[in-house]
């Protein structure tokens, strides 16, 4: 394991420099920890403010993720802690990696996000929100938080909420995995590029006569990045969610939540992807299930800010209470992948306890100045 677990170079591009980052944690999958969270929103800031910087490189190291998420074993240990209560570590970590995600999707100047190999949960947040989202045909995507009762955060509720018909609600119930033609389809990517492509791409960046003004680099960037695409287009994968609409449709239309769950649930496929779909939601928290769909409802219509503030104050409330670490028990600790989820079925959630999930644990908002 890298002693640096994120890497930051300035590399002479024309007329100005480019900046390099390096999530540098491969043995991990490239998972995020609040180190690396700082570390990033503190570069980013600097950048923000220097003139010189035309643009931004975001990548991870290895062959294997951009990034995997957040490390769960951290905030495992950080709810075992102080069960019932606040939870330092953990508590912490989300509100930086959400002021990090809006950080990004409101960052002045460009930066190009390589999303090869795997890209969940808070690296998905990450290359969410970059202006320039490249996915390879070795990228795999996913927000399956469900499964350890937790819910699609890190601007989930904002990017699953603009994605075509009902895709965005049944990735959120199911965490079904998506790949690189999934992703420009729903909208989390925006070019295709072979991944034997990359140092090419890089180099072709330094290239570029940078300008002063952000829309131009812009501009610059777009311009690099579809050539390379229009190289690509035959080794992009086929893609899942465009074919399966109409499914997807049909196994939402429910006149509630419980009605979508048992649709899903009693499908008789042998679809590879709606199987595992189906797989992914029997195996999730029920609680989880009803979580992440009110939060889709009630999110529908909102900001970005208003995404962000909200997503962290049921992420609070997930931290203090105990589905959350019987979820990462069941799958990263023990790995028995048994849960012993607290309701058996959404229908059996008292309408209480939704609701304390959506209730604010503090006096003033700790992203308020967002």
């Amino acid at each position: 394991m890298s002693v640096v677990p994120i890497q930051f170079e300035e590399l002479v591009a024309g007329a100005g420099k480019l900046g390099r980052v390096t999530l540098d944690v491969a043995a991990t999958l490239n998972s995020l920890t609040l180190d690396m969270v700082d570390q990033l929103q503190a570069r980013l800031e600097q950048w923000r403010n220097d003139p010189g910087i035309a643009a931004i490189f975001l990548e991870g190291a290895g062959e294997k993720a951009f990034c995997a998420g957040g490390d769960v074993q951290a905030l495992y240990d950080s709810v075992q802690a102080t069960p019932g209560g606040p939870c330092d570590y953990a508590e912490k970590f989300f509100l930086r990696e959400y002021r990090l995600d809006y950080t990004l999707h409101t960052y002045p100047k460009p930066i190009i996000c390589w999303g090869h190999g795997i890209v969940m949960g808070g690296g998905l947040g990450v290359m969410a929100g970059c202006s320039h989202r490249v996915v390879t045909e070795k990228t795999r995507i996913a927000m399956p938080e469900v499964g350890i009762a937790l819910f699609p955060d890190v601007g989930g509720s904002w990017f699953l909420n603009h994605m075509p018909g009902k895709t965005g609600q049944f990735l959120a119930l199911t965490g079904a995995s998506i790949n690189a033609a999934d992703a420009i389809y729903t909208g989390i990517a925006d070019r295709f590029i072979s991944s034997e492509r990359r140092e090419d791409v890089f180099e072709s960046l330094l290239r570029q006569k940078w300008q002063v003004e952000p829309a131009a680099n812009h501009a610059l960037v777009r311009h690099t990045l579809r050539a390379f695409a229009e190289q690509s287009v035959s080794q992009c994968p086929g893609g899942q969610v465009e074919p399966h609409l109409g499914s997807i449709a049909t196994l939402c239309d429910g006149d509630d939540v419980h009605e979508i769950i048992d649709n899903i649930l009693s499908q008789q496929t042998q679809d590879p992807w709606l199987s595992a779909a189906r797989k992914g939601m029997a195996q999730g928290s029920p609680l989880a299930a009803l979580v992440a769909f009110r939060q889709l409802s009630e999110t529908r219509l909102a900001s970005l800010r208003e995404v962000f503030l909200a997503e962290l104050v049921l992420a609070t409330n997930i931290m203090r209470y105990p589905e959350f670490a019987e979820g990462v028990r069941a799958l990263l600790i023990d790995k028995d992948r048994k849960p012993a989820w607290r309701y058996a079925s959404t229908r059996e959630v008292p309408q209480d306890v939704l609701n304390s999930f959506f209730k604010a644990p503090w006096d003033r908002h700790p992203l308020a100045d967002l």
